[in-house]
């Protein structure tokens, strides 16, 4: 084992602890992965996280081997294929956060009904068609409403998030999980007024820098917002 590894097992099971600490998930369910030495690195099956240790966490390559003595998460598939289909992917995070599992039970993707909804990549969160969990059709079917997106929920479900670090996966299924809190609040009222299709298209090009510092922004790239002038010490 590199002296690298250990940190990753210990950053996947404090990502794992976040879940129910941020109430994203209870109990078990839920599962999270990091990208590692040509494979990846993901929760075992059934353990509470509290219990998680390092030598728990199960090292599976591409092919969808495993080695050690815990079997994988029961849906360690949606991560291989999350890894397969994108090289940017560092690191997943799957949960049954409770909003976004509620709008799953309706099989609603969450509109444009705020700009927020281009940090998942697209101008909607879809929600992929129900299959069983800890199928490879499940994991079909959110791969096919992934498309270019960095999340989904998953129908009668929950959803699952990805990015280039562990911290970034979190994040994101935070505001997967925020972004349906509120479109469900505003249904309570009526039908939200939806962002055009032009407006979102421009959000999705700015969202390219966002939270970026001036010296990270590419050449070419637009700005998240109105550049300040920079004024000298």
């Amino acid at each position: 084992m590199s002296d690298e590894e250990p940190a990753l097992r210990r950053d996947i099971i404090e990502t794992a602890r976040a879940l129910p600490r941020e109430g994203l998930t209870k109990g078990t369910s839920g599962n999270v992965s990091a990208r590692w030495g040509g494979g990846f690195l993901v929760t075992p099956s059934g353990v509470p996280y509290d219990a998680l240790r390092e030598e728990m966490i199960v090292p599976m390559d591409l092919d969808g081997g495993y080695r050690g003595d815990f079997l994988p998460s029961s849906e360690w598939r949606m991560h291989l294929d999350i890894y397969r289909a994108n090289e940017t992917a560092g690191a997943v995070v799957h949960c049954h956060s409770p909003r976004a599992t509620a709008l799953s039970c309706l099989r609603r993707p969450i509109p444009a009904f705020h700009y927020m909804v281009a940090v998942a990549g697209g101008d909607t969160i879809e929600c992929a068609d129900y299959a069983t969990f800890g199928t490879a059709e499940l994991s079909e079917k959110m791969i096919a409403a992934l498309g270019t997106r960095l999340a989904c929920l998953l129908a009668n479900h929950g959803q699952i998030a990805y990015g280039p670090t562990l911290a970034k996966a979190l994040w994101l299924a935070g505001e997967v999980e925020a972004l349906a809190d509120q479109y469900l609040s505003a249904l309570i009222a009526g039908e939200p007024v939806l962002l055009p299709a032009e407006e979102m298209e421009r959000v999705l090009k700015k969202f390219s820098s966002y939270g970026k510092q001036a010296d990270e922004i590419a050449q070419g790239e637009t700005p998240a917002f109105d550049m300040p002038a920079k004024r000298g010490e």
